[in-house]
């Protein structure tokens, strides 16, 4: 009786463990696919990006999302020695519709569109205190509000730096090189091939040939001639 009891409560302790792990699957899997389906920001593959003083510079940020927005906001700020600087603020209230952008900077201009996704910004007239991160800021109402935000870089400079190309461009003139040569080898292979194919041919047509005039140099054709009755004297 103990026994059985016994196993009865091991098999119940098993199902409720095994229906914990379910449940923590099924979570998991949940905040997975909610993962996503959420807002996305970025400012592309590179970001950073190098700006000669007194220039103009274009701050990239895009946003996406899987399951739409709804009054998304977004800002961009300039972290300053510790000291976070707003730059501009927008309320996008749905998908296609032109954000009412609230410049806070006089050298600020968004250039985005809700239609393009695209909420970037034009800083003109770069200075050298200009230089630091730019953190492109997004929350969609749709997500409960959940905070979202990418970093560009920005170094401004006095000149350009001169990119030496030599190494590349001796890597590119070998690569060409290497690849005329075997362009070249193949062409010769198929030419030479070509050659022997003919010769071969040329050379069968002649061994035809010269076993005919063989069998007639021979006396083969004149073989009944030599069967004939020598004529009575």
């Amino acid at each position: 009786m103990e026994l059985q009891q016994g196993r009865r409560s091991f098999q119940h302790r098993g199902s409720r463990s095994g229906d914990a792990l379910h449940a923590g699957l099924v979570i998991t899997l949940l905040i997975g696919v909610w993962y996503a389906q959420a807002l996305e920001v970025t400012t592309g593959k590179v970001h950073f990006v190098e700006v000669l003083n007194g220039s103009s510079v274009l701050l990239p940020c895009t946003y996406s999302s899987c399951i739409g927005i709804q009054n998304l906001y977004f800002n961009w700020h300039f972290k300053a020695n510790g000291t976070m600087i707003k730059l501009c603020e927008a309320l996008i209230p749905a998908e296609g519709i032109e954000p009412n952008v609230k410049i806070h900077h006089e050298r600020v201009e968004f250039v985005g569109s809700s239609k393009q996704s695209n909420i970037s910004i034009l800083l003109h007239n770069v200075t050298f205190e200009d230089q630091g991160e730019y953190i492109c800021f997004a929350r969609n109402y749709k997500e409960k509000d959940r905070n979202h935000s990418a970093i560009f870089t920005l170094f401004v400079v006095e000149e350009l730096r001169v990119v030496d190309n030599t190494l590349t461009l001796i890597i590119v003139s070998v690569l060409g090189g290497v690849i005329g040569l075997i362009v070249l080898i193949m062409v010769i292979k198929a030419v030479v091939v070509a050659v022997l194919s003919k010769v071969q041919e040329k050379n069968k047509e002649c061994l035809v040939s010269s076993t005919g005039n063989d069998n007639t140099e021979n006396g083969l054709p004149a073989s009944k001639a030599d069967n004939k009755a020598t004529p009575k004297a």
